[in-house]
């Protein structure tokens, strides 16, 4: 052969995916002679096998052996035999073994054998009559069965190996392994009989008639009970053993169990015993009652008797795949009748879910560290993540509904995702990956014929998996399409497997899946609804019809009427579930979210039977439910943030109208972002008081720029404008329902003073105006400026100045200890604030100024009050409450904070820590009034969050009163614990308070 010819066989070669070149060609030359064939023949088909050096070189061992076997096999059906020993190394040693099979592979990769073809085939091996004894019970009969088993297998593997998508005939190929298994165990009971018959070795020697009339029924487990099993796996099984009752009567139930005993033992050597030709499988029985320490064979009313008083949940759990697989069809199919009713109430059982959680984990544990990154099917991401999820949704949901009640993987996805039980996409990618991951798996195993889950570790074997499964065009893409499955499993495990609504629903007791309309009015008023009528009104509305949407709403009820009881107010709960659900429609995110997510449902029944001031947004925000998946969609959004997102609005809008419609929706979705928060307890009062007073913040200045592009004019752009917060406000301690206390200051900057008043007086209002919601209300209260209410509603820089130097009274620069600039022209601002502190922190207050801010404290206690209210239950007026530490703060900090920095702060509790510090209040005492505050300011908050009104009183009704200590995490039914913390938590301030006060 010249060199050219030489290069051109080569490439060849190279193109046929052959690895070593030389070495093949060699093997070919060899091949060639032994055949009598050309070596374009032989390759016919070379390019389709995984391996097509393995294949060569086995091809090459076989005709060694014998050649004529080899040349009709490559003659008739090369590609067959090059895809079948390009993948499996374990089938080239059993053809060079029996090179004589390799003729039976001539029709092989035609349709798949049925299970009825598969019995006779192997029965027929082993020459079995009609009452099911083998014609032979020595060695040779197993030889024989094996033989003919991998006959079968081949045939299997052949057509596999030949689909144009093996992913697509998953399915069909693992039913066809679990059918040949079944048939293996059927012949090798009938060898099994005649052995225990016919007193061979270590069987026994029973009577035929004897052995003829003993039951045994043999009861696939897991993957072969489910008609889904690999090439090469332990086939779980359980035997049941009986007998005819004439036998029983004549012999007694303990010999019939020994007989049934030596029958399983001998069932299971025929295929897992060591013989001429290697086993086929390990036959694993440890499922059984006892596991590996319980007998091996039992009667049906012991098996029963077992899961009625001793099972395991795993138990339930591994039952659920159950199938008469070989023996006594008759008792097989009784056995699994007899245990479905147990295995669909196993999931009632105490802790159920949170067992079968934790044996998945441990399955995960139990990995050696060095394994993990290549366990297909134990590891995070693979097959076992992927049934224990389809498994647990079965078991919790199949109690009721018994459509999902299906063996196979694939199949109960399919029940499910059409039973609303998970969502389609999820259902989608699952069913996608587990048989994208089975057909690596089956790659994996075919390649020895050994059972192994783990990937291979190096690159060449990578590049033939990734030929042979055909998922992949190289080993690297073969191994990244492995990660890519792995971290969607994942994902879609973590969410499904551990989401809080398993448990809920498996914790319902069985009459509460099902009651008629009669018992469910008398649960609904038993479980805390005031008017469980309306509660069936709204419970139909929401579950009526055929839609998806009601099927989901169906299953989300039982658990979700139990969520809203716990609640506060269940009825408005459930009335605003029903209003947010109509408002969604039928968006597909909505109740896939609640159904699938970590915590959403939960979450959302404890805000809307907590809060009518969350119900009410959320109807105008049904978005908003989204949220409640996510923590970080619960924290309060930054300043900034926020205003970037105003000033987005307001380039978007060309009027001031549009603008402050978006503004205003702005404002509302993030009070609810904090009401959320608020009652969900992922907030502090402070950081709420801190979210509160930066909404309030952002909607003023995007409000006042809104305005002000619209009443001035360029030529009076010289204009300085600003908003001085007050009170509360200007302290940042806001909470729901509190106004918004506001000075406006203005400077002409040049401008004619009577224009610039004008312009004030018209940027006063259009604030005032486009501010106002009739939602939520926002009221810019300027009743702190100087004269109050009869002072001029905005001044000058100017006019401040003259008033403040010249008639200002002692409360107005106590009003002024809290002022802080808000909005509008910094420059100015900072002139204020200077002008501010010359008023609020005094070198030397006027004793008589500091008189008469008591006398006014004490004329506020009195005149204040609103009549027929309570004065200990005010929470900001009455003896302890609000005013009280405010007024002390205050008080102190005119005294002191000139000569006392630490004091010049707008914040109450800073400013007390400042005093206390600073020996002006004792350590106790401050300690007090800081609860104090903080107290009447989370109840103040907790009253507005409740009934969506503002108040300022402690309620006396011992349902809001609960609900308040609710929202506050107190125990349920706490009002009295509400109420006695605080009227001993004010009264202790109070004495504090007028110690140091009064004097």
């Amino acid at each position: 052969m010249s060199s050219n010819e030489r290069t051109s066989v080569l490439t060849q070669l190279a193109r046929d995916g052959f690895g070593e070149l030389g070495d093949a060609d060699a093997l070919l030359t060899e091949l060639m002679d032994a055949l009598g064939m050309d070596r374009q023949e032989i390759l016919r088909g070379a390019a389709e096998a995984g391996d097509p050096d393995a294949a060569l070189s086995a091809l090459v061992r076989i005709a060694r052996r014998d050649a004529p076997a080899v040349g009709r096999a490559l003659r008739r059906v090369s590609s067959s035999v090059w895809r079948l020993l390009g993948a499996s190394s374990g089938f080239a040693d059993f053809y060079l073994r029996h090179p004589d099979e390799l003729a039976h592979l001539m029709g092989a990769g035609a349709p798949l054998p049925t299970a009825d073809e598969l019995r006779a085939e192997l029965t027929n091996a082993v020459r079995a009559d009609a009452d099911g004894f083998a014609a032979t019970g020595d060695e040779s009969a197993w030889v024989a069965l094996r033989v003919r088993y991998r006959r079968m297998l081949a045939r299997i593997a052949t057509y596999d190996l030949g689909a144009d998508d093996a992913v697509d005939v998953l399915a069909s190929v693992a039913a066809s392994l679990a059918d040949a298994a079944g048939a293996a165990l059927e012949a090798s009971l009938c060898v099994a009989r005649t052995r225990v018959a016919g007193g061979a070795p270590g069987s026994g020697l029973f009577p035929r008639e004897q052995v003829s009339a003993t039951r045994l029924a043999i009861i696939g487990m897991g993957k072969t009970g489910a008609r889904e099993l690999n090439y090469v796996s332990d086939v779980d099984v359980i035997f049941v053993g009986g007998g005819s009752d004439e036998l029983v009567e004549q012999v007694g139930e303990s010999r019939v169990i020994d007989i049934a005993t030596r029958l399983a033992v001998q069932t299971m050597r025929g295929i897992s015993g060591m013989e001429i030709e290697p086993p086929l499988w390990e036959v694993d029985a440890n499922l059984r009652p006892e596991g590996k320490q319980g007998a091996l064979v039992r009667t049906l009313d012991s098996h029963l008797s077992y899961y009625d008083r001793w099972a395991k949940s795993w138990e339930f759990q591994a039952l659920l795949k159950a199938r008469p697989l070989a023996g006594d069809r008759m008792l097989g199919n009784a056995y699994v009748a007899a245990v479905q009713p147990k295995i669909w109430t196993s999931a009632a059982r105490e802790n159920f879910v949170d067992s079968v959680q934790r044996m998945r984990e441990r399955v995960t544990e139990h990995i050696p560290p060095a394994d993990v990154v290549y366990q297909l099917k134990l590891g995070p991401g693979g097959i076992r993540d992927i049934e224990f999820t389809v498994q647990l949704l079965q078991l919790v949901h199949g109690l009721t509904d018994d459509s999902i009640r299906q063996r196979g993987t694939l199949d109960a996805l399919e029940a499910l995702v059409g039973a609303g039980y998970i969502g389609r996409e999820d259902a989608a990618a699952f069913s996608h990956d587990y048989r994208m991951l089975r057909v690596l798996e089956h790659r994996m195993q075919l390649k020895d014929l050994r059972r192994t889950h783990l990937m291979p570790q190096h690159p060449e074997g990578l590049r033939v998996l990734a030929r042979s499964s055909g998922l992949a065009e190289t080993g690297p893409a073969v191994w990244a399409l492995w990660e890519g499955i792995k971290r969607e499993v994942r994902e879609i495990h973590v969410r499904l497997f551990y989401r809080p609504l398993l448990s809920a629903v498996a914790a319902l007791s069985s009459d509460e899946h099902q009651l008629s309309p009669d018992q469910a009015h008398d649960r609904l008023a038993a479980i805390g609804f005031h008017d469980p009528a309306g509660a069936l009104r709204h419970i139909g509305a929401l579950t009526g019809g055929l839609s998806r949407k009601a099927t989901i709403q169906r299953h989300l009820m039982p658990v979700m009427i139990r969520w809203f009881a716990d609640g506060v107010d269940p009825d408005y709960g459930l009335l605003a579930f029903r209003r947010i659900s109509e408002r969604l429609g039928d968006t597909p995110w909505f109740l896939r979210m609640l159904r699938d997510s970590s915590g959403a449902a939960e979450r959302l029944t404890r805000v809307l039977s907590g809060s009518r001031y969350i119900g009410e947004l959320m109807e105008w925000i049904p978005e908003s439910v989204a949220w409640l998946d996510s923590d970080d969609q619960l924290r309060p959004r930054g300043g900034h943030a926020l205003q970037e997102e105003a000033r987005a609005i307001q380039t978007r809008h060309e009027t001031v109208g549009d603008a402050m419609r978006a503004v205003r929706a702005l404002r509302r979705r993030e009070l609810l972002r904090l009401a959320f928060g608020a009652v969900l307890g992922t907030l502090t009062i402070d950081e709420l008081a801190q979210g509160l007073t930066t909404v309030s913040e952002v909607t003023i200045q995007a409000t006042l720029r809104a305005v002000r592009r619209e009443i001035v004019a360029p030529a009076d752009a010289a204009l300085d404008f600003s908003v001085i917060a007050m009170g509360r406000f200007g302290g940042a301690e806001l909470g729901f329902g509190s106004d918004a206390d506001v000075l406006y200051v203005y400077e002409a900057n040049g401008i004619d003073p009577q224009r610039a008043h004008d312009l004030a007086i018209k940027l006063v209002s259009g604030l005032r105006s486009y501010s106002e919601d009739h939602r939520v209300p926002f009221d810019l209260d300027a009743g702190l400026r100087p004269e109050g209410r009869n002072g001029p509603l905005v001044r000058s820089l100017d006019s401040y100045t003259e008033y403040y130097r010249r008639w200002s009274l002692s409360w107005e620069a106590q009003a002024l200890l809290r002022a802080r600039g808000v909005a509008g022209s910094v420059k100015l601002i900072n002139r204020f604030m200077a002008l501010a502190d010359e008023v609020r922190y005094p070198a030397r207050p006027a004793e008589q100024d500091l008189r008469e801010i008591k006398r006014i404290k004490a004329r506020v206690e009195n005149e204040r009050l609103p009549q027929g209210v309570d004065r200990a239950r005010h929470l900001k007026l009455g003896p302890g409450g609000l005013s009280d530490v405010e007024w002390l703060v205050q008080v102190l900090q005119h005294e002191h904070a000139h000569d006392v920095p630490p004091l010049r702060t707008t914040s109450t509790l800073e400013a007390l820590e400042a005093a206390r510090v600073a020996g002006l209040v004792p350590d106790a005492a401050a300690q007090r009034l800081h609860d104090a505050w903080r107290l009447a300011s989370r109840l103040r908050s907790a009253n507005t969050l409740l009934s969506g009104q503002t108040s300022d009183v402690l309620p006396t009704d011992r349902g809001k009163l609960d609900g308040i200590g609710r929202l506050l995490e107190y125990p349920a039914r706490s009002a009295t614990l509400v109420e006695e913390e605080w009227l001993r938590t004010a009264r202790r301030a109070r004495r504090d308070f007028e110690k140091l006060f009064y004097g």
